[in-house]
C-alpha cells in the first residue's frame, strides 16, 4: 500500500526531501516538522483573492454565488464544459452588477484557466475523479487549490498531491464544509475548554437518501461524463457509472469524519492507525429502481454493486475509535452522527444538539442528557468565536445552515491575511485515502488495513487544530445577504 514511499523510511533522504521542499535552510522555523513542511505553512499574503472557479453544476452555481459576498474575493474565471450552465451564471453576475468572470470552456480548458495570470486560487467543484489532477496541475502553475470532497480517489493520489504541494509550495485545501457547522465547532469549543474530559471514541457518518437524485431525471447532479452535450437527460450519474455500480466501500467519507478528526487532533497530535470496514448486502438502490421505472428502463436494469451501509472502525495511534457509517441509498433520513465521547461526557451534533457530562467524576449526572433549557444555554455560552462573529449573516447568506460561508470567508480571511489554512493537504490524504482502503478492507473480508501516516511522522509534533476566528473589524460584510441557490443539505 505505502511502497510508493518507502524511500521516505530513510532519514537522509527524508531530510533531502525537506530540504527540497524548502523546510531546511532559512525558512525551517516556519515548519512544524521535517516530516510535514506543509503543516503550518502560511503563505505570502494577498491584497485581493481572485478565484477560479471550475464546475458551475448546483455546489458550483452556489459557490459563484457565494464568493463574492467574501470581503477581498472576487471570481475573474468560470470554467466549465456546458455553455449553458455558464450563461446562467453570466446572468446573474449581470443582475448584481459584478464584472463578468473569463470563461473557459471545454473539457481540459482548465489547464488554459491555470495556466492564466489572472487567478490565485483554483476552486475545483468538479466529478470525483477530476479532482486530483485538477489540482496538481493548478499547484505546478503556481495557484493554491481549494477542492471539494473528497479530495482524492486512491492513495497513490494523496501521495501526489502531498508531494506536489510541498514542492510547489502551494495550499491545497479540501472543501469540508461539515467542520463549519455550528454544532460541530461547539462541540469543538467545548472540548478545548476541557468540559468532555480526555476524548476516547468517536462516531461519524453521510446518511443521505440519494435514489431519487442518481435516478430521476433532472436531477440536481451533473449527468455522466460522457453525456457532455445534456442530450439524454435520463443517463446515469457519473456516481453510479464510475462508483456505485463498479466499487465498493465509502466514496464519501469526509463530511461526519472531518470534524471528528478536528476534535481528535488527527494528524496533529494523533493519527489514523488501522480500520476494518464491512459492508451490507445491495438492496435499497436496485429495489427503487426496479418499482419506480420501467422494467425495460436502465434504472430498473441497472446493477449495483455497493452495499446499502458501508460500516468502518478506525483506530487511531492514541488508542482512540472512530465508527464511520455510509448509506445514501436506504430511506430514512439524513444524518451526519456527529458524536463525541471523552472521560467526563457526550456531545452529540446531529440530528439535534444533546449534551452530558459530569461536573465532577463519579457524579452520575452524565446519565442523562442535559435538559432543552440547559443545553441551549451551553450553546450560546460556548458557541465557537466563528459563529459568535459571523453566524447569524453565515445562515441569512445560506449553504447548508451557513457553514459553507464560515468555511470560504475563513479560508479567503486566512490567504489575505498570510495564515495557514485550517486544514491542510495531510488532512485532504488522510481523509480521503478511506475511500480506497475502506474497498481493500470490505474486498478483504473487512480485513484490517493499516493507513497510511500522510505526515510521515509529523503527527507528533504538529499544533492542534485551534480556536480560529477573523476580526470583523477587517471585513466588510454589508454584500452578504440571502441567496437561494445555496444548498440546505
Amino acid at each position: 500500500m505505502n511502497s510508493r514511499r518507502e524511500f521516505l523510511k530513510g532519514t537522509a533522504l527524508a531530510g533531502a526531501t525537506a530540504m527540497a521542499a524548502g523546510c531546511l535552510g532559512p525558512g525551517a522555523a516556519k515548519c512544524s516538522c521535517l516530516g510535514a513542511p506543509m503543516q503550518g505553512f502560511a503563505a505570502k499574503p494577498l491584497k485581493q483573492v481572485r478565484v477560479g472557479l471550475i464546475g458551475l453544476g448546483s455546489r458550483g452555481i452556489g459557490a459563484s454565488h457565494r464568493l463574492p459576498m467574501i470581503p477581498g474575493t472576487v471570481v475573474t474565471a468560470f470554467c466549465e464544459l456546458r455553455p449553458e450552465r455558464v450563461q446562467m451564471a453570466q446572468k446573474w453576475y449581470a443582475q448584481q452588477g459584478l464584472p463578468q468572470p473569463k470563461v473557459f470552456l471545454g473539457p481540459e480548458a482548465y489547464k488554459a484557466m491555470c495556466d492564466w495570470d489572472g487567478i490565485d486560487v483554483v476552486y475545483s467543484v468538479t466529478p470525483w475523479d477530476l479532482h486530483a489532477p485538477i489540482a496538481a496541475y493548478a499547484m505546478e502553475h503556481g495557484k493554491h487549490v481549494f477542492n471539494e470532497v473528497p479530495g482524492a480517489e486512491t492513495i497513490d493520489e494523496c501521495w501526489w498531491l502531498i508531494e506536489t504541494a510541498e514542492k510547489t509550495k502551494q495550499h491545497c485545501m479540501m472543501l469540508e464544509n461539515c467542520c463549519y457547522g455550528e454544532y460541530e465547532m461547539l462541540a469543538l469549543n467545548l472540548i478545548r475548554q476541557g468540559k468532555l474530559g480526555e476524548l476516547v471514541h468517536g462516531e461519524a457518518g453521510y446518511i443521505h437518501d440519494q435514489r431519487k437524485l442518481h435516478y430521476g431525471t433532472k436531477t440536481m447532479w451533473a449527468p455522466a461524463i460522457k453525456d457532455m452535450s445534456l442530450k439524454n437527460p435520463d443517463a446515469p450519474t457519473w456516481c453510479i457509472d464510475k462508483f456505485y455500480a463498479e466499487h465498493h466501500g465509502n466514496y464519501y467519507p469526509t463530511h461526519g469524519l472531518g470534524p471528528v478528526c478536528k476534535y481528535m487532533n488527527i494528524n496533529h497530535g494523533d493519527k489514523f492507525d488501522y480500520l476494518v470496514s464491512l459492508e451490507s448486502r445491495q438492496a435499497s438502490m436496485e429495489h427503487y429502481g426496479k418499482t419506480c421505472y420501467p422494467p425495460n428502463s436502465w434504472q430498473a436494469q441497472r446493477k449495483i454493486k455497493k452495499g446499502d451501509m458501508n460500516l468502518s472502525l478506525i483506530r487511531t495511534a492514541l488508542g482512540r475509535s472512530i465508527l464511520l457509517e455510509h448509506d445514501i441509498m436506504s430511506p430514512r433520513p439524513y444524518d451526519r452522527l456527529n458524536l463525541i465521547t471523552g472521560t467526563k461526557g457526550i456531545a452529540r451534533g446531529y440530528p439535534d444538539l444533546y449534551l452530558a457530562w459530569e461536573e465532577q467524576t463519579g457524579d452520575q449526572k452524565s446519565h442523562d442528557y442535559l435538559s432543552r433549557e440547559k443545553t441551549e444555554e451551553i450553546r450560546q455560552k460556548y458557541k465557537h468565536p466563528l459563529w459568535k462573529a459571523v453566524g447569524e449573516i453565515a445562515k441569512k447568506v445560506g449553504g447548508h445552515g451557513g457553514m459553507d460561508f464560515i468555511m470560504d470567508l475563513r479560508w479567503s480571511y486566512c490567504l489575505q491575511n498570510g495564515l495557514p489554512l485550517d486544514t491542510d493537504v495531510y488532512d485532504l490524504a488522510s481523509w480521503s485515502a478511506l475511500v480506497e482502503i475502506t474497498e481493500r478492507s470490505v474486498e478483504g473480508g473487512s480485513s484490517r488495513q493499516e493507513i497510511p501516516d500522510f505526515t510521515r511522522g509529523g503527527w507528533k509534533t504538529a499544533k492542534p487544530f485551534g480556536i480560529v476566528d477573523v476580526d470583523v473589524s477587517k471585513l466588510n460584510l454589508n454584500k452578504a445577504k440571502k441567496d437561494n441557490e445555496q444548498q440546505t443539505v
